[in-house]
């Protein structure tokens, strides 16, 4: 699982707010918004496992409590600086307890870097463990393995000092009919000076199917839907949401 196992969340990690800009996960965070809006309790606390550098975070503000837990410490130093009053704890998803409950447990994108069932069914627990009654747990992952298409796409963006990065992504299943698939990453670093460097970045994701995911919902106690997410824009399908409703 990443932490500090891939360079993107350790060495790079003060580049990621120009690799994938804040700006960019608004539409995400508009479809979490609008789900916790429809929740049967108010959505006042929110715990975000993955958080990353807190983008989605961010957009959901709005006078909610948040903690937000990550493996890379150096992805929370970013975080910190986006979100300076919401509570980080670096911490693993698969094995957290923090003793206390949350209206709403998130989980985006970084729920991708789990990829076998048993460590999927631990995250599913972490959620359950830290949902309280009458509360949601929502899963965004990428792909599911119905949902998966082969493809390549990129981004980036500059910052006021003159950095500017980019990245190029490919995303594979070299053994279909498993649970993971492989995205073969290129960033592209510009110093304000001009110095460039470009590194190369193998990343083995999670593409489990929606049976397994309802599957593992409904086994921690949750009551299961899979709903539609995102566009993925581009001609890809749009990202299924799995949420959890914890009786």
């Amino acid at each position: 699982m990443a932490g500090d196992e891939y360079r993107l969340y350790s060495e790079l990690a003060g580049w990621w707010p120009l690799i994938s800009p804040p700006g960019e996960y608004a539409d995400d965070a508009a479809v979490i918004g609008a789900v916790f809006a429809a929740a049967a309790m108010p959505v006042r606390s929110v715990l975000d496992l993955g958080s990353g550098g807190g983008h989605v975070a961010w957009h959901l503000r709005g006078g909610r409590s948040l903690t937000l837990v990550d493996l890379s410490a150096g992805m929370l130093a970013v975080s910190r600086q986006l979100n300076p009053d919401a509570t980080h704890v670096e911490g693993d998803m698969r094995t957290l307890r923090l003793g206390q409950v949350f209206d709403a447990v998130l989980v985006h994108d970084a729920v991708d870097y789990i990829t076998t069932q048993k460590e999927l069914r631990q995250v599913i627990g972490t959620a359950f463990a830290h949902c309280r009654p009458g509360g949601l747990a929502l899963f965004a992952p990428d792909h599911t393995a119905e949902t998966f298409r082969p493809g390549s796409g990129g981004g980036g963006g500059t910052d006021a000092t003159g950095r500017q990065a980019s990245f190029r992504e490919k995303t594979t299943d070299p053994e279909p009919g498993d649970d993971w698939i492989l995205a073969e990453y290129e960033f592209t670093l510009r110093e304000p000076d001009g110095t460039v460097r470009v590194v190369p970045e193998a990343h083995r994701l999670g593409s489990f199917s929606r049976d397994t995911w309802l599957r593992l919902l409904t086994r921690a106690g949750f009551e299961a839907s899979a709903e539609p997410g995102v566009d993925g824009g581009g001609g890809r399908p749009v990202r299924i949401l799995f949420v959890g409703r914890r009786p």
